[in-house]
């Protein structure tokens, strides 16, 4: 069975490359003269591309039929069951939140990602929560997620957070270590001032601390400090492998293989990596497919060979979320 159990709707900051990369999904997921590359630099082609982004933008990325797009990529590629997420920090409610535990002063690092936060938090969680509800009222078999970012120290904070909605599963990740977001491109340059070996090991003992605080049904792409290529020699990281496996096993939560990195990132490697999903399979630790895909053209994107990947590491089988349920489907 293929799922894809880890997309978003968009992410700011909205940029001039966002508007290109919505265009240019647009353009891979429309039919008629949008499509045609018979067309395509046309005056015509033009026009009607603009048109296209204009009635998106006009309609926000919550509108059905920018939903619809994924629903039908995913179908085209042979997805069975969807599961849709969004990041908490896009949303005013779990703001305050962020705030506390980024860093947000008035150093270079916090006024970097303040000026990020800003752009990216856009307004309620609530059009969110109506658009996948209204999908599965519909019919499309889709489960409705948030990815929350977890904190040390935060644990009861979020969990009286997420205990506001009805979620039918909720994604756990690590992108800050001691406020510090380390997967955003502009503060990559802090990688050189760091111990990489500490580094990794404080990640996972936050991915540890995830998994045992009962706030998630999945813990996401396990190893994503590796996002700019800044690795150890992973011999060293084997032990840590195993402690992880054994932490998400023991509080039985599972995982995913994640292929944004593969096609996003310098990294070009899934999460977690081979040796990483060896010692997730030899601890019987759940795991899921996801394409972290945050455009419609990139749904499904590489799941073929995540799923041939764990197949390699020895697993049979994966899981999906539904109504809070974890459903175990052949792989």
């Amino acid at each position: 069975m293929k799922v894809d159990f880890h997309f978003h709707l968009e992410e700011g900051p909205y940029s001039t490359g966002w508007v290109q990369r919505t265009a240019q999904a647009l353009q891979r997921v429309s039919s008629g003269l949008l499509a045609d590359d018979g067309h395509k630099h046309k005056l015509a082609w033009a026009e009607e591309l603009v048109a296209a982004l204009k009635r998106r933008m006009d309609q926000g990325c919550f509108h059905a039929e920018w939903l619809g797009h994924y629903f039908e990529r995913g179908k085209q590629k042979g997805i069975e069951r969807f599961g849709m997420v969004d990041h908490g920090y896009r949303f005013t409610e779990f703001r305050a939140y962020y705030e506390k535990h980024m860093i947000v002063d008035d150093t270079p690092l916090g006024r970097l990602q303040r000026y990020w936060l800003d752009r990216v938090c856009i307004g309620s969680i609530e059009p969110y929560l109506d658009a996948v509800r209204q999908a599965q009222a519909a019919g499309h078999p889709v489960s409705l997620g948030l990815e929350a970012d977890y904190f040390p120290g935060g644990e009861e904070e979020l969990g009286e957070l997420l205990g506001r909605y009805s979620f039918d599963y909720v994604i756990g990740s690590v992108h800050f270590l001691d406020g510090w977001g380390f997967d955003n491109p502009e503060t990559q340059h802090l990688f050189q001032q760091k111990d990489l070996l500490a580094l990794y090991r404080q990640l996972f003992d936050t991915v540890k601390g995830a998994a045992a605080s009962g706030l998630f049904d999945i813990i996401a792409h396990l190893d994503n400090l590796k996002v700019f290529n800044y690795r150890p020699d992973e011999q060293l990281l084997i032990p840590m492998y195993e402690d992880v496996a054994q932490a998400l096993r023991l509080a039985d939560v599972a995982t995913e293989i994640n292929t944004g990195l593969a096609y996003r990132y310098p990294v070009k490697e899934a999460c977690p990596s081979p040796a990483f999903l060896q010692a997730l399979c030899k601890h019987g630790v759940p795991i899921t497919l996801s394409s972290d895909s945050h455009y419609p053209d990139d749904i499904g994107m590489m799941l073929d060979e995540a799923a041939e990947l764990l197949k390699q590491s020895g697993y049979k089988e994966i899981v999906y979320f539904q109504q809070k349920e974890r459903i175990t489907a052949q792989l």
